[in-house]
């Protein structure tokens, strides 16, 4: 695992939003990882604070200082007692998503300034250090997964179908899931070539 050149903002709870696959939740464990940690990917978990999110409160140390929250955009009305409890214990929250998006357009709580908005991207030049190599790069981007395992490539096309899945077509952003996946197949033959527009709707076989 490569160290990331990312201070904690340790005064004020903070959104740590990022791509999946960043680094997000193993950051946050090797950080924050000795107080309270709710994880919203677990099942049990996730079905308990859906259906009474106060019931986070009992998760809580009694006089914890911060709480991690995995994965918050599971479950956006959490964030009504994430601001309850920073108003009335003195609790700061670490809160994590895959995208700001998500709990935008669900028109949740999102703090009212009482919370930063940080963001962790994938692997930089100066994190990766001498194991850089741009030929790499360039072909399978900067992913810590692409970097950490000789075996990536199931990963990569494991990671385009859960983005297909769970970022394009349950967000809506496309109705055509199948234009979507030929425009990113014919995205990956153009890159760092001029972006010709008319070319590329009539190989993906829309109009421009």
């Amino acid at each position: 695992m490569y160290p990331r050149i990312f201070k904690n903002p340790s005064t004020r709870s903070f959104f740590l939003f990022g791509p999946r696959g960043t680094g997000k939740s193993s950051w946050l464990r090797s950080t924050l990882g000795s107080f309270p940690y709710i994880d919203l990917l677990k099942d049990d978990l996730y079905r308990t604070l859906l259906a009474r999110p106060e019931r986070i409160e009992q998760y809580l140390a009694p006089k914890s200082t911060w709480v991690v929250i995995d994965e918050v955009q599971r479950v956006p009305d959490i964030l009504n007692e994430v601001h309850r409890l920073i108003e009335t214990r003195d609790i700061k929250f670490a809160l994590s998503g895959s995208s700001a998006r998500k709990l935008k357009s669900k028109g949740v709580n999102l703090l009212a300034g009482r919370a930063l908005t940080c963001f962790l991207f994938p692997l930089t030049i100066g994190e990766l250090g001498n194991d850089f190599n741009l030929k790499k790069a360039l072909l399978y981007g900067m992913l810590p997964e692409v970097w950490d395992s000789e075996d990536f490539i199931p990963y990569l096309k494991s990671y385009i179908t859960t983005y297909l899945k769970e970022e394009i077509q349950q967000e809506g952003l496309t109705r055509n899931l199948g234009s979507f996946s030929r425009f990113l197949e014919i995205a990956s033959f153009s890159q760092a070539a001029p972006l010709n527009v008319s070319k590329v709707a009539q190989d993906v076989g829309i109009d421009s």
